[in-house]
């Protein structure tokens, strides 16, 4: 099991951003242009953890290399299912240097969509009060 989805799984989002590189990119399923770095992917995933329920891990595939895991998932935004995908890519250290999430159906991730607008000044406040974060915006 990758350590990003036990923490996952055990609720530990604390422990999330100690398993991302410095300079990790986050490709969000809403947001065209990517976020870098891992005071702010931290806490984007502080907020992800606020506005989903029920995350479940359904299924987890890694290539021989290790560098490459998908982690499938089911979730709940409020009585919204929804079906997505973490697409982790580590470096040498292990470290996740990219983050890719893919979310369906179309009616689960405009609802994503609207939770995470809600919870983006606090996102921001949160990796702006790391002291390295600049803002997202």
């Amino acid at each position: 099991m990758h350590p990003f989805r036990a923490a996952v799984e055990r609720g530990d989002v604390d422990a999330l951003p100690r398993l991302l590189a410095e300079d990790v990119v986050f490709l969000s399923p809403v947001a065209f242009t990517p976020y870098t770095g891992r005071a702010m992917v931290g806490a984007i995933l502080r907020g992800v953890a606020r506005v989903l329920d029920d995350l479940r891990y359904v299924r987890e595939m890694a290539d021989p290399s290790g560098r490459d895991h998908a982690l499938m998932f089911t979730a709940r935004i409020g009585a919204r299912e929804v079906h997505g995908c973490d697409f982790l890519r580590t470096n040498d250290a292990g470290l996740i240097e990219e983050l890719c999430v893919m979310v369906r159906p179309m009616t689960g991730m405009r609802a994503l969509a609207d939770a995470m607008a809600a919870q983006f000044d606090a996102i921001e406040r949160e990796a702006l009060a790391d002291g390295r974060a600049r803002p997202a915006r």
